[in-house]
C-alpha cells in the first residue's frame, strides 16, 4: 500500500469520524494509547491513524517524531493484538507523517485489549456496552454451540469428562475451590446451561456416546491410519462419537502408536525428531472440534499417512477467513464452545493455535502447513510430517530456546521465507531488525537496495559454505559489473563519484571508493584527479 500526497490531502480535508483519526503527535505518542486506538478503530469498521497532523480543521502537516522505525511498531501492534495492522510513512515537503492502516473488524467478532472492547467517544476512548458487543456477536446469526438442545439433561453427560474439565479449570485459573463444584456448578459458571438447560457446547464436550446418539450424532470424529495412498478400507479406523474430553488423548495415544522417529546427524550426536509432533496435531484436532460447522451431518476425519495427517471437518472457514490471513485473523464458528475450551486452558482466545502448527512445522524444517483442498462446504488441513531441511532445524537449535521463546509467529515466517530464499513480502521485512539483533540475519548493502540472508553459521549447518560466499559475493561482483558499465559509457567524460552513488544508491561512499580500488587494481580503470573532482575512465583512455 502507498499513500500518496493527493490522498494524503484528501483525508486532511475530510471530517474526523468513523474511519479517521488524526493525532498531533510532534515528538511522540504513546505505544499503549496506539493499540487503544487501534483497537477502538477496527471495532468500528477499520480506518486510518493519521500521526503528525494537527487535530482541528483546516488540518496542516506538522510532521511527527514518532515511532522513528515504523516495522517495529508494526510488529508491536501484531504481538499485542495478533492483528496485521501495517504502519506506512509518508515523507512530504511540510513533514514526516505515520499512517496507521487498521483493518475492520470481521463479522461476528470484536477487538480487545487486555479485556477491553474499546470505541471511540469524542476525544476519548470507552468500552462498548453490552446491547453493542451483543449486536457484534450476532452478526454472523445464531451460536449453535450456545443454543439448547431440546430434551437433553444432565444424565446424558460423563461425570467423568465434566470432572477432568473442570480439573484443567482449576489448574489454568490457580484456584483450588474449583475442584470442589459440584457438575450443576461447574456448567452453569462454565455459561454450558441456558435457563437451566443443556447447550449443545455441553454436549460436544461431555456427551455420553448414547446422547449423541440421540441428540447429536455428527458430533463424531472418525479416525484412519492408511499404509498407503491406495483408495480402499484403512489399515485402522476407529469412530469417537462421545465428548470431546473422553476422546482427545485417546487419538493422540492412537496417532503416536506409528509415529516414527527422524534422526540427523549434529556433530558427534544424532538427534531424533517425531514425524508428528505432538502440539500441532493437538491444535489441529481442538479446532476441527472448537470451529466445524454443527450443523452439517458430516463427521470430522483424521487420517493418518506414514509422513502426512489430514485433518477434514465439515463447513468451509468462517466468514472473513482465507487460507492468507489465518494467522492475523479470528472469527469463532462456535463461541460458547471456544470460550468453555479457552477457561480450561485448551485454546487462547487470540487464536494461537494455528500460529503454533506454523511455527513447530518450521523449527522442525517440516513443509508449512497447507490448507489446499479446502472449499466453501469443508476445511481440509494437511500437517507434513517429513523433515525436509535437518540442517535448518540445527540452525534454530544453535539459536538456543531462550532466544526462540522471544520470537513472534511472523519471525519464523520469515526465517523460513530467507531459507528458501523466497521474496519477503512487506509484512514480513518489518521482523528483520529483531532478527539481525539475535544473530539470525544478516544484511548486505544500504538503504532501499539492501538484501537480507541467514547468517554464516547457518551455511556452515547446512554443509554450503560456498553457497554462502557465492551469496554474498555476487552482490560484490554485481556491483563491481555496474560501476564498470556506467565508467564504459561514459568513457568520454569521465564518470564521477556522484554519478556512482546514483548508480548504486543502496552502498555508501566509501563501500564504492573500495569497489573502485579494487577495479583500478585488476587493471580494467585509472582515475584523473583526486577527492570530490577525480573522474575515472577505462583503462586505454585519457
Amino acid at each position: 500500500m502507498q499513500t500518496t500526497p493527493e490522498q494524503l490531502q484528501h483525508w486532511l480535508a475530510e471530517p474526523e469520524g468513523v474511519r479517521l483519526e488524526f493525532k498531533e503527535a510532534k515528538q511522540n505518542f504513546h505505544f499503549d494509547k496506539l493499540v487503544q486506538y487501534c483497537v477502538a478503530l477496527a471495532n468500528e469498521g477499520g480506518g486510518k491513524i493519521i500521526l503528525g497532523v494537527t487535530d482541528r480543521r483546516p488540518r496542516r502537516i506538522v510532521g511527527t517524531a514518532a515511532f522513528a522505525e515504523p516495522g517495529r511498531t508494526e510488529a508491536g501492534l501484531h504481538d499485542r493484538l495478533s492483528h496485521r495492522i501495517p504502519v506506512e510513512e509518508v515523507r512530504t515537503a511540510d513533514g514526516r507523517v505515520l499512517v496507521v492502516h487498521v483493518p475492520a473488524r470481521l463479522p461476528g467478532t470484536a477487538w480487545q485489549i487486555d479485556g477491553r472492547y474499546l470505541k471511540r467517544a469524542g476525544d476519548e476512548l470507552t468500552g462498548l456496552s453490552d446491547a453493542e458487543l451483543k449486536a457484534m456477536f450476532a452478526e454472523t446469526g445464531p451460536d449453535f454451540s450456545a443454543e439448547v438442545c431440546p430434551g437433553a439433561s444432565l444424565s446424558d453427560l460423563s461425570p467423568v469428562a465434566i470432572a477432568a474439565f473442570r480439573d484443567r479449570w482449576a489448574i489454568k485459573t490457580h484456584d483450588e475451590r474449583k475442584r470442589l463444584w459440584t457438575d450443576m456448578q461447574t456448567l452453569t459458571n462454565a455459561e454450558l446451561l441456558v435457563d437451566g438447560q443443556l447447550t449443545y457446547a455441553a454436549l460436544v464436550l461431555f456427551g455420553t456416546r448414547s446422547a449423541l446418539g440421540r441428540w447429536l450424532a455428527q458430533a463424531e470424529l472418525v479416525f484412519e491410519y492408511r499404509s498407503s495412498e491406495a483408495s480402499g478400507p484403512a489399515a485402522d479406523r476407529e469412530e469417537y462419537r462421545e465428548g470431546f474430553f473422553l476422546w482427545h488423548d485417546a487419538i493422540w495415544h492412537r496417532v503416536n502408536l506409528r509415529n516414527d522417529r527422524q534422526s540427523y546427524q549434529d556433530g558427534l550426536f544424532r538427534v531424533e525428531l517425531p514425524t508428528f509432533d505432538e502440539v500441532p496435531v493437538r491444535e489441529a484436532l481442538l479446532n476441527a472440534v472448537a470451529h466445524r460447522d454443527y450443523r452439517l451431518g458430516g463427521s470430522v476425519f483424521v487420517r493418518q499417512y506414514a509422513q502426512r495427517l489430514e485433518v477434514v471437518s465439515p463447513g468451509g472457514l468462517p466468514a472473513g477467513i482465507t487460507p492468507a490471513n489465518i494467522l492475523d485473523q479470528q472469527n469463532p464458528r462456535n463461541r460458547r464452545l471456544a470460550e468453555a475450551l479457552a477457561k480450561c486452558g485448551l485454546i487462547e482466545r487470540s487464536g494461537q493455535g494455528m500460529n503454533l502448527m506454523f511455527e513447530s512445522a518450521i523449527r522442525q524444517g517440516k513443509a508449512l502447513p497447507s490448507f489446499a483442498g479446502t472449499s466453501e462446504h469443508e476445511v481440509r488441513l494437511t500437517l507434513d510430517g517429513a523433515i525436509a531441511s535437518p540442517a535448518f532445524v540445527r540452525f534454530m537449535e544453535r539459536l538456543g530456546q531462550e532466544r526462540l521463546k522471544s520470537f513472534s509467529t511472523h519471525d519464523f515466517l520469515a526465517l523460513d521465507c530467507l531459507r528458501r530464499e523466497g521474496v519477503l513480502p512487506d509484512y514480513l521485512r518489518a521482523r528483520l531488525p529483531g532478527l539481525i539483533a539475535a544473530g539470525a540475519v544478516e544484511s548486505i548493502g544500504r538503504g532501499r537496495g539492501t538484501r537480507y540472508m541467514l547468517t554464516r553459521s547457518l551455511y556452515a549447518a547446512l554443509g554450503n559454505k560456498g553457497t554462502y560466499t557465492r551469496r554474498k559475493g555476487l552482490d560484490r561482483e554485481t556491483n563491481k559489473a555496474l560501476l564498470l558499465k556506467h565508467i564504459q559509457e561514459n568513457s568520454a567524460a569521465g564518470a564521477r563519484m556522484e554519478e556512482f552513488r546514483q548508480v548504486l544508491p543502496a552502498l555508501g561512499k566509501s563501500q564504492i571508493q573500495v569497489l573502485l580500488r579494487e577495479l583500478r587494481k585488476d587493471g580494467l580503470i585509472h582515475n584523473v584527479g583526486v577527492t570530490r573532482g577525480a573522474r575515472w575512465f577505462v583503462v586505454g583512455r585519457p
